[in-house]
């Protein structure tokens, strides 16, 4: 068993966070999901840097060009050909596991971020154009997005909620679930089917600390939020709110972890790998730190071990000057900016 299935033994679905068409073509995706990856996700950085150093894009993009696409466009053809290819990959995956595993997500434009009404246009226009029944549709948890993700919850779109930094943020997005999937319900509409990803961003949360904080509290912060956000979400999922949802066939919001590559080279690479292991959780993980998890990982449920340790290290952040909900709303307007930058570059270099 490799050490990828054994973490899915225990619950855990890793995701590989890339997409590129030589991933698609070269069969690495499909040895991957053989190994025990289970989906995948993108975003537009992760586009930019595949459509410039992937030969196979070359082509493609000057027949566009000359056909008198856009740049919006040709991003649009290209990037939605990969999702279905991926989703198409994916798909015995998805099947086999009953609709839980073999998602792919491609996210909704950047500047959308703060636009309920748009963000719920495009996201319905993408669903319609992917026409993948494992495609999951991403959008930020701004106000709008968790707005939005109310809104497309009961319509039966899946979601991958992204830019989550904090426990309220992600309680705000299990509330939304909840009622979309109430809509859904009370409209004599199948619920079975809907699934939504929460997902949590890690390593910048230490990359943003750990100057701040006293030494013993220095590379724990991130892993104690996601600890202390995985027993809010065991409380979620045991309350009446979502035990409603639960009755009508509803499957619960799975939290995903994010920014899963150490940013601190002192750090073990596999650091946020090894210790946010639990059951009904994802981890979207990076090229790197997958192939360090392969070769050197650990796999053991650690996401509910020391839990009051974990909730122990927050009050001693916020003690030493952390403000975990201030922080929390800088990190996803960087966020949001540096996916907008990307797409801006990503863009214009299809110009």
């Amino acid at each position: 068993m490799t050490i990828l299935a054994e973490v899915k033994a225990l619950g855990q679905q890793i995701w590989l966070d890339n997409l590129s068409r030589s991933l698609l073509e070269n069969g690495t995706l499909a040895r991957l999901l053989a190994d025990g990856v289970c989906g995948v996700t993108s975003n537009p950085a992760i586009f930019q840097k595949a459509f410039a150093g992937d030969e196979l894009y070359r082509a493609d993009i000057a027949r566009l060009k000359e056909q008198g696409q856009t740049p919006a466009q040709i991003y649009e053809t290209l990037a939605v050909a990969d999702v279905q290819a991926a989703c198409d990959i994916c798909l015995g995956e998805f099947q086999r596991s009953g609709g839980n595993s073999g998602w792919v997500s491609l996210e909704v434009a950047p500047e959308l971020a703060h636009n309920a009404a748009g963000t719920i246009g495009e996201a319905r226009r993408l669903h319609t154009l992917l026409a993948r029944p494992n495609a999951m549709i991403k959008i930020p948890a701004t106000d709008a997005g968790i707005q939005a993700f109310e809104t497309l919850t009961a319509e039966g779109i899946s979601v991958n909620l992204t830019l989550l930094f904090s426990r309220a943020q992600t309680l705000k997005a299990y509330a939304a679930y909840s009622r979309g999937i109430a809509k859904r319900a009370a409209a004599g509409r199948p619920v079975g089917a809907v699934r939504a990803v929460a997902s949590f961003f890690i390593s910048r949360v230490d990359a943003a600390l750990d100057g701040k904080l006293p030494e013993n509290l220095r590379g724990k912060t991130a892993i104690a939020l996601a600890k202390a956000a995985y027993l809010d979400w065991q409380n979620h999922v045991a309350g009446t709110e979502f035990q409603a949802a639960a009755a009508a066939g509803a499957a619960p919001v799975s939290l995903l972890w994010a920014s899963t590559g150490v940013k601190n080279p002192a750090y073990p690479d596999t650091l946020y790998v090894d210790s946010l292991i639990g059951e009904n959780t994802v981890n979207t993980v990076p090229d790197a730190t997958l192939a360090a998890f392969i070769d050197h990982g650990s796999a053991r449920p650690t996401l509910t071990e020391n839990q009051e340790q974990a909730l122990a290290d927050l009050a001693a952040a916020e003690a030493a000057g952390a403000e975990l909900e201030t922080l929390a709303r800088q990190l996803q307007a960087v966020g949001l900016q540096q996916f907008k930058q990307a797409f801006d570059q990503l863009l214009a270099a299809l110009g």
